[in-house]
């Protein structure tokens, strides 16, 4: 786990801007093409999450999943003039807004080993006695 040092707060707070415009253009672009328009979106989210835990672990992880929460959320109203750009009357307005926190949940439940950074030690070589033979088959 990444400590909070000055260091990983700027990181979660351009995280946080990371997940403003993801949200923005996720909320805007998610009907364009069915269904590859909301596909693409979602992997968008996917890969902006691992990303962000990648750079700065968890905390930078939760600002990128607020500044999607609060983008998507924002856009998701009734605008001034009636627009809407998340209908409720439209499946794809819920899938687009379960597929992306459940594509946080994954980023966030990813394995620890994607984001390591040193090296794996290499295996030892095996030899030639513990390298055993197939049995003969029986004729």
């Amino acid at each position: 786990m990444h400590p909070l040092t000055p260091g990983a707060l700027g990181k979660a707070a351009a995280t946080f801007v990371l997940g403003l415009l993801v949200g923005a253009v996720g909320t805007v672009m998610h009907r364009s093409t069915p269904p590859w328009g909301l596909l693409l979106c979602v992997l968008l989210v996917l890969g902006a999450g691992l990303l962000s835990r990648a750079w700065a672990g968890g905390v930078a992880l939760g600002g990128f999943a607020g500044g999607m929460f609060l983008s998507v959320t924002t856009l998701a109203r009734t605008g001034p003039g009636g627009d809407v750009l998340v209908p409720a009357q439209q499946g794809i307005g819920w899938v687009w807004v379960l597929a992306a926190a459940a594509a946080l949940v994954a980023a966030a439940l990813a394995p620890r080993g994607l984001f390591r950074d040193e090296p794996r030690t290499e295996r030892p070589a095996r030899t030639t006695d513990e390298v055993q033979p197939a049995p003969d088959p029986a004729p």
